[in-house]
C-alpha cells in the first residue's frame, strides 16, 4: 500500500516557513526539544501501565537513545515510550491544536526576535527543521501490533504510512541540511545533551554506550544547593517546553503529616491562550518519582493556571487514577500548600524587588484578581499583590500604598473602572477628586468589574466606585476652595432642576447638584446602593441582566452652561424653549459614559434645533 499523501494545518505550515528560516537563535535547541518529547511519552506509558501494566511486556525499564550516522547524515532520536498511533500521529505531527496560535504566529513572523512563546503551543517538535531536510517518525503504541511511519520534507505536505517496528515506542530520524556538520560530531552532541538534558529522569544513551550521557536523577530531589542556575533553567524550558527564561523559581520541599516536593515556576512571558476557558494548569503530578498525569485537576487553583512545574508527593496512592484525584483529601491539602507558598514567595518579591515582581504582575495580574473573586480563604494575601493605575502614580500603586495617601476624612478606596486608561483619566467623574487631591484607582480589565465587590473592603476601608461616591467625596477635606463651595451654596439651580425632572421624566431616577463636578456641565451617576455603572453596562452587555438602571443626572452648578439655562428656567414659558436641552444634556452625559444618545435621530433634531436658534440669537 502506497503512503498517504496529506497537508499540514494552515498554521503549521506558516510556522514550518518561519522556523526554517532559522528565527531560532540556537539550532542545538531541536535536540533539546526532540528528547523532551521521548522523556513525556516515557513518562505517559509508566503512568498508564500502573492499570495496565501489559503494556510493557518484558520491557519496563525507560531508555532515549540518539544515535549518529554520519555516511547517511542523520540524527535517530529513539523512546520506549507509549508511542502513537496512526491517527494521533497525524493529530500530533500534522496539527497544533491550540488556541492562539494564529495570532501567535502573526507576531512572530511581524517580529522575528520573538520566538520564546513556540514552545507554549507544543510545536517543539518542528524545531528539527531548522536542521533538517526531512524528518522521518516511526512509531508503535504500547498495546497494539501495529506502526505507522510519518514523513516530511517541512514544505507543507506530510505523508503516512504503515511500518514494520518491532517493539514500542518512537524513532524520530533527523535527516541533516548541509552545512550542519557539527551535529554529526559525537562531542557536540555529548554537550548538548549534558547542557540542557541532564535533569531529565530517564537514562539518555549515546551510540549505545553503557553509561548514560546525562545523570538521569530527579532533579527536584536534590538538594537546591547542588543545582546551579543553568540546570533550573533547562529543567523550566523541559517541562515547561518554554523557551522563554522564568521569572521566578519556587523549590521546596513540604514535610510533616503530608510530604511533598515542589519545583514551579512562573513564566516571565504571558501565553496567548491565558484566557482561554478550556486552558489547564503546566503542573505535572508525579507520586513517589512516578509520572502520574499533568492533568490533576484541583492540584492548582485555576487562578495560578500559569505555574509550570512539578509537584511529587510521597503520601498519594501509586495507583491513583485522575477520576480519585478529584476527591482526594490529601490533594486538597497540597493545593492549599502550593497556593499559600506561591502567594508567600510573590509577596517576598513585591518587598524585595518592586521592579522584577511588577513585571509578574504585568503578564499575570488579570489572573490573580480571579482569585480575588473567586477564592474566599487567600483573598486577604491576593490583596496584598494587586496593583492598580491611578490619579495620583505614574506607577501602578498597592492597596497599601493607596491607603497611607488617604486625605483626612476619606473612608474609602475610590476606582473607577473602564476600558481605556486615556479615557478614564479624562472621566469628568474625576474631576471633583483631582480637585480635592483624593486619588483614585483606574481599573480597566474585566476582572476588575468583580473583584472590588468581592473583596469589599482593605484595611478597614471599603471599596467605592466613584460613580455613585458623591456623598462620600462631599465628606473629604481636600484643596477646593470656599470660593467654589460658596458658588455651588449660592447657585439657583432650584427652577432648573424642576425643569429638568418635568422633561426628563422616567429617563433619569433624579436630577441634583454634583458634588464632583467642577469643569464639565454634567454627568450621570449611580445612586447610592446601586450596580457601578461600567458593571450594569458589562452585564447587560452578556446577557446577565435585561434593563439597565436609571441614572442620577448630576449638573454642575458653576458651569457657565448651567449657569445660563438656570437663569433661562426662571423666565415665563421656559419648560417649552428648554425640552430639547434637557434631553441634549442627558445624551451628552450618555455620550461621556461611553453611551449611544438611546435615540440618535432624536438627538441629531434637537442639536440642530437648538443650534439654529444659537444662530438666530
Amino acid at each position: 500500500m502506497s503512503a498517504e499523501q496529506m497537508h499540514f494545518k494552515a498554521e503549521v505550515s506558516r510556522l514550518l516557513d518561519i522556523v526554517v528560516h532559522s528565527l531560532y537563535s540556537d539550532k542545538e535547541i531541536f535536540l533539546r526539544e526532540l528528547i523532551s518529547n521521548a522523556s513525556d511519552a516515557c513518562d505517559k506509558l509508566r503512568y498508564e501501565a500502573l492499570t495496565q501494566p501489559e503494556l510493557l511486556q518484558d520491557d519496563n525499564g525507560f531508555k532515549i537513545s540518539v544515535s549518529v550516522d554520519p555516511k547517511a547524515r542523520t540524527i535517530t532520536i529513539s523512546d520506549n515510550g507509549i508511542g502513537m498511533t496512526r491517527d494521533e500521529m497525524i493529530e500530533n505531527l500534522g496539527t497544533i491544536a491550540r488556541s492562539g496560535t494564529s495570532a501567535f504566529i502573526e507576531q512572530i513572523k511581524d517580529k522575528k526576535a520573538d520566538i520564546t512563546q513556540i514552545g507554549q503551543f507544543g510545536v517543539g517538535f518542528y524545531s528539527a527543521f531548522m536542521v533538517a531536510q526531512a524528518v522521518e517518525v516511526t512509531s508503535r503504541r504500547a498495546g497494539t501490533a501495529e506502526s505507522w511511519s510519518w514523513s516530511s520534507d517541512g514544505r507543507g505536505n506530510f505523508s503516512v504510512d504503515s511500518a514494520n517496528k518491532t517493539s514500542r515506542g518512537t524513532d524520530v530520524v533527523v535527516y541533516l541540511r548541509q552545512g550542519e556538520d557539527a551535529f554529526l560530531q559525537e562531542p557536540r552532541l555529548r554537550d548538548i545533551i549534558v547542557r540542557y538534558c541532564d535533569h531529565i529522569a530517564i537514562p539518555i544513551v549515546l551510540n549505545d554506550e553503557d553509561k548514560p550521557a546525562n545523570r538521569a536523577g530527579a532533579l527536584w530531589l536534590r538538594p537546591k544547593s547542588d543545582i546551579t542556575d543553568d540546570q533550573y533553567k533547562e529543567f523550566y524550558h523541559h517541562v515547561a517546553h518554554a523557551f522563554d527564561d522564568a521569572a521566578l523559581t519556587l523549590h521546596w520541599r513540604a514535610e510533616g503529616t503530608l510530604e511533598y516536593t515542589s519545583l514551579l515556576f512562573i513564566p516571565s512571558i504571558k501565553p496567548f491562550d491565558l484566557f482561554d476557558p478550556k486552558r489547564e494548569h503546566g503542573v505535572k503530578l508525579y507520586v513517589k518519582r512516578t509520572f502520574i498525569t499533568d492533568r490533576a485537576e484541583g492540584l492548582v487553583p485555576p487562578w495560578l493556571r500559569f505555574l509550570r512545574g512539578i509537584v511529587d508527593s510521597e503520601d498519594l496512592p501509586l495507583n491513583l487514577s485522575r477520576e480519585m484525584l478529584q476527591h482526594n483529601p490529601m490533594l486538597t491539602k497540597i493545593r492549599k500548600g502550593i497556593t499559600s507558598r506561591v502567594l508567600s514567595e510573590l509577596n517576598k518579591l513585591a518587598a524585595k524587588d518592586p521592579d522584577r515582581y511588577q513585571s509578574i504582575w504585568d503578564n499575570f495580574g488579570a489572573v490573580l484578581k480571579e482569585g480575588l473573586y473567586e477564592d474566599i480563604d487567600h483573598r486577604a494575601a491576593l490583596a496584598k499583590l494587586v496593583r492598580c493605575a491611578s490619579t495620583e502614580s505614574e506607577r501602578p500603586v498597592s492597596l497599601a500604598d493607596y491607603i497611607g495617601r488617604m486625605k483626612d476624612g476619606q473612608e474609602n478606596i475610590f476606582y473607577l473602572c473602564g476600558e481605556n486608561i486615556d479615557a478614564l483619566r479624562r472621566s469628568p467623574h474625576l474631576e471633583g477628586f483631582k480637585a480635592k487631591g483624593v486619588e483614585v484607582l483606574l481599573l480597566t480589565e474585566p476582572v476588575d468589574d468583580f473583584w472590588p465587590g468581592a473583596l469589599d473592603s482593605f484595611e478597614d476601608k471599603k471599596f467605592k466606585s466613584v460613580t455613585s461616591a458623591g456623598d462620600a467625596l462631599a465628606k473629604i477635606n481636600g484643596a477646593a476652595t470656599q470660593e467654589d463651595d460658596k458658588k455651588k451654596e449660592d447657585a439657583k439651580t432650584d427652577d432648573l432642576i424642576a425643569l429638568l425632572k418635568r422633561a426628563l421624566g422616567d429617563a433619569v431616577k433624579d436630577v441634583r447638584v454634583s458634588a464632583r463636578l467642577t469643569s464639565s456641565p454634567v454627568c450621570l451617576a449611580a445612586d447610592e446602593g446601586d450596580l457601578d455603572m461600567h458593571l450594569e453596562r458589562f452585564l447587560k452587555q452578556h446577557n446577565q441582566i435585561r434593563t439597565a438602571s436609571k441614572r442620577v443626572l448630576e449638573i454642575n452648578p458653576s458651569h457657565p452652561l448651567i449657569v445660563r439655562l438656570a437663569e433661562r428656567a426662571r423666565k415665563e414659558g421656559a419648560a417649552d424653549s428648554l425640552k430639547d436641552t434637557a434631553w441634549l444634556l442627558l445624551d451628552q452625559a450618555k455620550l461621556l459614559e461611553g453611551d449611544a444618545p438611546s435615540d440618535p435621530m432624536a438627538f441629531s433634531e434637537r442639536l440642530a434645533a437648538v443650534l439654529a436658534k444659537a444662530l438666530d440669537a
